[in-house]
């Protein structure tokens, strides 16, 4: 293993196993690059950047090409404008004057948002799962300059950061050719076994991993995992199983009550960081909700749950509320995030309350009420106060108090000021267009959402004969990536199938034939058209936060009527549910794909 200090250790086999990296304090000689280039970016959270005294450079040939005229290592650091980590690293570590100095005359930096270059945040984030065992935000990558990621490392306090980049800087002075080809090797020696029958493999590892006690996947943090609830709730459909549906219920059940959702405002936080789903990191992401919507009214179908259906509509609400972008009353597309940080800079400073303010707005029979189903009467989660959540039973006469409460407090609320991402990125627009379908289909107020919406998609996010990978403001984003095709023609699916209209049709076989087009080739799907990593890890049938974009386009391609395009996608994914390896938790969207 590549080891860098008894705590940074990369296991990537016996290729990694004769490195050991002594820690020497060392400058390179090698001149900084001449500026931060963050300024005027379209993405938020790269503008974010643009005070940084690093300089930070944006991915592309030409800061590849500058790593190999200077013999440098690319440092490619990975984030998104909602993460809170990713500012508190941006604080400790990028706005630091020595430390941005050591990598400036070390290193080509380049700073990436991991919303608008998916592939390449896919492509890292499955290096640092295999080598590190982890993966998430924010992402550090040092690639050489051939573009093959060496080593990798997340958030780690400054002192810490720059031991490890020390002790990199100096073994590729000293040893960089024996790197350049231990990473070359290393990109080569990636093989895993075949999964057999897939969709019972499929239900066999979501037992394996679930939590019966608690609900959810995870025995420490609880994340949504909406593609494998989603692919559960299709396999229940098709054939009751009775340890699924307990789960499911379980599973649901403490999403909703819980700390995973915002009982006030709606919607759903990105993930708990406690087993028992308590206390959420604050961010919301748009890809979140629009699929949490989904599965909710989706499970009120599957398992006969109307409060499901309840949660499902309350979550579409939260969308066109906190989320839109607007033009009179319909919404012309949706944010990317909202920050888990107020415009103070106080992490949940939006969303969490002081025991004193609840005492002055408050009834004294509404007090009581929250206090014994919010649980007052203990020390609060948070530095800031109290998450409203039902950390004790509530009945039904209680819930229809306590929505009193919660609309109350919205008011309140609505004089605190949470940042949003503004860009409007296809795919995920795509999601939402799902979800507004789906609302649609159950309650006819949404349908005038989903046709705005619909009409977005159509005159803004196609521009000449593709996809643009979103917009903000009047700028587009770059080329759209195979996710963006992928969740546009789910939405557009799920839109035909409510509304009937033949442009939108001819709309999503427009779509559809174009990502095969661009993204297949050779029997083998690509998550971008061309990629400048040397070597390509991320697999496009593999499922993460959202779906496998492979699978998902695959299984709408029959819902574009095209005959021959049907044909090949039903031969690509028995192929690819025959050739499908790893942890089968992960091809749940290729195992069960969704109804349509």
């Amino acid at each position: 293993m590549l080891r860098l200090t008894p705590d940074y250790c990369v296991p990537a086999g016996s290729l990694w196993s004769w490195l050991a990296v002594s820690i020497i304090l060392c400058v390179s000689a090698v001149g900084a690059l001449a500026a931060n280039r963050m300024a005027g970016q379209a993405s938020p959270y790269l503008a974010l950047h643009a005070q940084d005294p690093v300089h930070w450079q944006v991915w592309g040939p030409a800061a590849l090409e500058a790593a190999r005229r200077d013999n440098r290592l690319i440092l490619v650091s990975l984030g998104y404008f909602a993460c809170h980590w990713c500012h508190v690293m941006q604080r400790e570590t990028w706005a630091d004057a020595e430390a941005a100095r050591f990598i400036n005359a070390n290193f080509v930096p380049v700073k990436v948002d991991r919303e608008v270059n998916a592939a390449l945040d896919a492509a890292l984030q499955a290096f640092s799962q295999r080598t590190r065992g982890i993966a998430g935000w924010p992402l550090n990558v040092f690639l050489t300059p051939e573009g093959y990621p060496l080593f990798a490392i997340a958030y780690a306090p400054r002192d810490e950061f720059l031991q490890v980049a020390r002790a990199l800087a100096e073994r590729w002075r000293r040893e960089g050719a024996a790197l350049a080809q231990l990473a070359r090797e290393a990109a080569q020696n990636d093989r895993a076994r075949a999964i057999a029958d897939l969709p019972r493999a499929f239900l066999a590892a979501a037992k394996a991993h679930a939590d019966m006690l608690r609900g959810g996947f995870e025995r420490t943090a609880k994340f949504p995992m909406s593609p494998q609830l989603l692919a559960l709730l299709e396999s229940q459909a098709r054939a009751p199983d009775g340890q699924i549906e307990e789960f499911l219920r379980l599973t649901l059940q403490q999403m909703r009550d819980g700390g995973l959702r915002d009982h006030v405002g709606g919607g759903f936080f990105r993930y708990t960081v406690d087993p028992d789903w308590h206390e959420p990191h604050f961010e919301k992401m748009l890809y979140d909700n629009a699929q949490l919507a989904l599965v909710f009214l989706r499970a009120a179908e599957v398992l006969r749950e109307p409060d499901h259906r309840r949660i499902g509509l309350e979550t579409v609400d939260f969308l066109l509320n906190d989320m839109a972008v607007r033009r009179g009353s319909a919404a012309r597309g949706f944010v990317a995030s909202l920050s888990a940080l107020d415009d103070k800079g106080r992490e949940g400073g939006g969303y969490l309350w002081d025991k004193e303010i609840l005492r002055r707005v408050l009834d004294p029979e509404a007090l009581a009420l929250v206090t014994r189903v919010w649980a007052l009467d203990r020390a609060a989660d948070f530095e800031l106060g109290y998450l409203p959540q039902e950390k004790r039973p509530a009945s039904p006469s209680d819930r229809q108090a306590l929505a009193a409460v919660h609309a109350k407090l919205r008011g309140l609320r609505a004089q605190r000021r949470i940042p949003r991402d503004e860009k409007v990125l296809t795919g995920w627009n795509g999601l939402v267009l799902a979800a507004l379908s789906a609302a649609a289909a159950v309650d006819p107020r949404y349908r005038p959402q989903a046709d705005a919406l619909y009409g977005f998609a159509r005159r803004q996010l196609w521009q000449g004969d593709r996809l643009v990978k979103g917009v903000a403001g009047s700028r587009a984003l770059g080329p759209a990536e195979l996710e963006d095709y992928a969740y546009l023609a789910y939405g557009l699916a799920r839109y035909v199938a409510l509304s009937r209209r033949e442009e939108a049709r001819a709309y999503l076989r427009q779509v559809v034939q174009t990502a095969w087009q661009r993204f297949y080739d050779g029997g083998a799907f690509r998550l971008e058209e061309a990629s400048l990593l040397a070597a390509q890890h991320a697999d496009p049938w593999k499922d993460g936060a959202t779906p496998a974009p492979a699978a998902l386009l695959a299984a709408v391609t029959r819902a574009a009527g095209i005959p021959a395009l049907t044909r090949r996608a039903d031969a690509v994914l028995e192929q690819a549910r025959t050739a499908a390896t790893g942890d089968p938790l992960w091809r749940a969207t290729l195992a069960q794909p969704p109804s349509l």
